[in-house]
């Protein structure tokens, strides 16, 4: 045989033994993962092929993978749901979230913290959501969705809000059908006024458009009635955020007695989605831990991510999540309020789980333990013992945060 020839047959054949002992491209083994839609809280493996999620189950071969990550002590997770977020970072003078300094490009804030989408919370509205598009959705690797406004100009803040003529509820759900892939939902947000219109006009815009609709009341001289809104005006599936809110205007959930209203309790049974939305003035540790105590707990977790909030007590969503752990919600519990539930809060049942076949969004986390403190909107302090810490960020099948290089070799090797 040719000498040359000889060296060129091994390499091929190495090569071709190589692809076909590498079934996989990525492999976690040894995680707790934690899977509410499929019913999975155990020790198993996970295989990633491409983009998607090409087996669970236990003892897969480690030579089957090109990279193996050992999430052993680790929870393995479907990337996290940020169902309330704000993300129209741009720069434009005083116009608040909507194309301005407050809000916060995606890519930057949401990894670290094991998110994989974010939806952004009305920063845009049917007047610029090409803009939000081009300039953010498109522009991100994190996935992005959207409450569309039923404000036209979006959350510009002032008096822009209070404009009941901008609100129009039949150009709010074209835009939303035209950007099926994008809008999930439409937010009402900062209207001040004894005054049901904003509300009616965001309803009407959520069922020409089959979404959901997510409520912020801004407050109002006397109080809006929440039983109203919970029992007349929202629908089954529409989402309440800041449920643990104690804001001037606006009706707390836990009253005066400390007890959770009764109307709360009858609403989330109706079919309500009650949404953290800690935000930097949505969260008070005087409503969320009698609430807790009395067994009324958040459908979903969210953040309110802007630069006020992040800086302040709620940091992210694992720090969120952390406090809900130590008003000794099980883990498995805080889990399905960033993943499985926030999906189907947004009618996306395409993510937050890890069914074969799925994309591949995967998040693992570190539960630590020590002594720690956790902080909440009116600066007061609740001591704890859990915290989540993200150590893994998979979106689409690429590692893109990786805290202490579970997903690479030694440099020394």
């Amino acid at each position: 045989m040719n000498k040359k020839i000889k060296p060129l047959i091994w390499v091929i054949l190495w090569c071709t033994l190589g692809v076909n002992a590498q079934e996989f491209d990525i492999l976690i083994k040894n995680g707790h993962v934690l899977d509410a839609k499929n019913g999975i809280d155990k020790v198993i493996d996970i295989a990633i092929k491409g983009d998607a999620i090409a087996k669970v189950g236990s003892n897969i071969s480690k030579n089957s993978a090109g990279t193996v990550i050992d999430a052993e002590g680790l929870y393995v997770s479907p990337g996290l749901i940020d169902i309330h977020s704000h993300n129209f970072h741009g720069t434009e003078p005083n116009a608040y979230l909507s194309n301005s300094f407050t809000a916060l490009p995606p890519d930057g804030f949401s990894f670290r913290a094991g998110v994989t989408t974010l939806v952004d919370a009305g920063g845009a509205g049917w007047r610029n959501f090409q803009l939000f598009k081009d300039q953010v959705i498109d522009r991100s690797k994190t996935r992005v969705l959207s409450f569309i406004n039923i404000v036209g100009s979006g959350m510009k803040g002032g008096a822009l809000e209070q404009n009941l003529f901008d609100m129009d509820a039949k150009l709010t759900a074209m835009v939303a059908k035209q950007n099926k892939a994008h809008v999930v939902g439409v937010k009402l947000a900062h209207y001040s006024g004894f005054d049901w219109t904003p509300t009616e006009k965001a309803v009407e815009a959520g069922k020409l458009a089959d979404i959901p609709v997510m409520i912020d009341f801004g407050g109002s001289q006397p109080e809006l009635s929440l039983e109203t809104l919970f029992m007349e005006k929202l629908r089954p599936g529409d989402i309440f955020t800041h449920a643990y809110a104690h804001v001037n205007g606006r009706m707390p959930i836990v009253g005066d007695d400390g007890k959770v209203a009764d109307f709360a309790r009858e609403a989330q049974k109706k079919g309500i989605i009650f949404d953290v939305g800690h935000g930097g003035g949505s969260f008070l540790f005087a409503q969320a831990v009698p609430a807790m105590k009395q067994g009324f707990k958040p459908n979903t977790i969210s953040t309110d991510l802007h630069t006020g909030s992040m800086n302040a007590g709620m940091k992210d969503i694992t720090n969120i999540m952390s406090k809900f752990l130590n008003m000794n919600m099980p883990v498995s519990e805080v889990i399905a309020t960033t993943t499985w539930n926030s999906a189907k809060a947004i009618k996306r049942e395409d993510l937050g789980h890890l069914t074969e076949g799925a994309v591949a969004d995967i998040t693992l986390l570190n539960l630590r333990e020590g002594d720690f403190g956790f902080i909440d909107t009116q600066r007061k302090r609740m001591k704890g013992d859990k915290k989540f810490e993200c150590e893994l960020t998979i979106r689409a099948g690429k590692v893109v945060y990786d805290l202490n290089g579970l997903a690479v070799g030694d440099w020394d090797n």
